[in-house]
């Protein structure tokens, strides 16, 4: 069994009804969701603020590249396009692979362009690692170390006057 932690965004179109197929899409390996965030777009500012979200989720395959297959389908099901000059453009849906803990119960480390693990950026990015830590509170990004200590980083710290929590906005996987 591999556990996964994914890390969900949209920016475009019915941003809180994307995630919520999301959500409802991986209801079959979901253990846990996090609260909602809105965020501002980071790396591109010219577009609009993010909604963004975290989940825990578990299976039984135990081929890391699964959750890629699984994430690359939500995205396709959502319309993401691509625009290779926006790397980091707007989106409908974007979910991205952020730790995987094999059936052994170590981390996943991989340098595949496709899937490297833990994900290179995650480390840097407070609407990724705000969401983790509902979700797991005693987390850790492989390489890294503590997620709340990553949290302290100033280019962490400095991006999380950004987040505003969305409590109003609650991400269900069986609506």
């Amino acid at each position: 069994m591999t556990r996964a932690v994914l890390a969900l965004g949209s920016n475009l179109g019915d941003r809180f009804g994307q995630l919520k197929a999301a959500v409802r899409a991986l209801s079959d390996v979901l253990l846990v969701v996090s609260g909602v965030y809105e965020t501002p777009p980071w790396g591109d500012p010219d577009q609009p603020p993010y909604l963004n979200a975290a989940v825990l989720v578990a299976d039984e395959r135990d081929d890391p590249g699964e959750w890629l297959t699984r994430v690359r389908s939500l995205e396709s099901g959502a319309n993401r396009a691509r625009d290779p000059d926006r790397r980091y453009g707007p989106r409908t849906l974007d979910v991205d692979v952020i730790t995987v803990t094999g059936s052994d119960g170590a981390p996943v480390v991989s340098a595949d362009p496709d899937l490297t693990l833990p994900h290179p950026r995650a480390h840097l990015r407070a609407f990724v690692l705000r969401p983790w830590l509902d979700i797991e509170p005693y987390a850790q990004l492989p390489g890294h170390g503590w997620v709340t200590d990553l949290m302290r980083t100033p280019a962490v710290a400095a991006d999380l006057p950004g987040l505003t929590p969305r409590p109003d906005l609650v991400l269900e996987p069986y609506e």
